[in-house]
């Protein structure tokens, strides 16, 4: 019993890692790429749709972008959606494509980057912490219940300490290369 309470724990905090390496990498540099817009929604017909499901993208320069919607009458909504987005681009529309050219990364613009990186990485540990508590609750169930023993209940919270831990130290290693190489110039 304990060891599936811990394999479940393990496997959702992996899925937490992933997730905080799916937000970091939204979060652009100086170079222009697709993973960008992953977690752009388009109010397409009344429906948020990721925008990675109504256009394919190109990027022929460095710093753009170019988004051909697979539908044309989604042009205004994409461009829409590209501008409240938090990936602080303008989007621009010749009537059948967007283009999206990245403005150069100022000093102050990397900080607050470094600061939605940091608010990311505090919320996947969040994450962590509210997993370790669903964990250690359903331990201390079983423990009450009589189902183990309460030397067997600390084990498995001290297993599960462990795991919390090198799961919070993935997301601070994710957390210190993604700030490294933001404030990069």
């Amino acid at each position: 019993m304990i060891e599936e309470v811990l394999a479940e724990a393990a496997d959702k905090m992996e899925r937490t890692i992933e997730s905080a390496k799916e937000d970091f990498s939204a979060i652009r540099t100086g170079r222009a790429h697709p993973g960008m817009y992953a977690k752009v929604m388009v109010d397409y017909y009344g429906t948020p749709t990721p925008l990675q499901q109504l256009a394919s993208f190109a990027v022929p320069e460095a710093r753009t972008i170019l988004i051909n919607p697979y539908d044309v009458t989604a042009l205004r909504a994409i461009e829409k959606a590209l501008g409240d987005s938090e990936v602080g681009a303008n989007p621009s529309n010749d009537g059948k494509t967007i283009r999206v050219i990245m403005p150069v990364l100022t000093e102050e613009r990397r900080k607050e980057y470094v600061k939605v990186v940091r608010t990311k990485g505090e919320d996947a540990k969040v994450a962590l912490r509210n997993l370790r508590r669903k964990a250690k609750d359903t331990i201390d169930k079983l423990v009450k219940d009589g189902d183990i023993g309460e030397d067997e209940g600390s084990r498995a919270e001290k297993e599960l300490d462990a795991l919390t831990k090198s799961h919070a130290d993935g997301i601070d290693d994710l957390l210190k290369r993604k700030e490294t190489e933001l404030l990069e110039v």
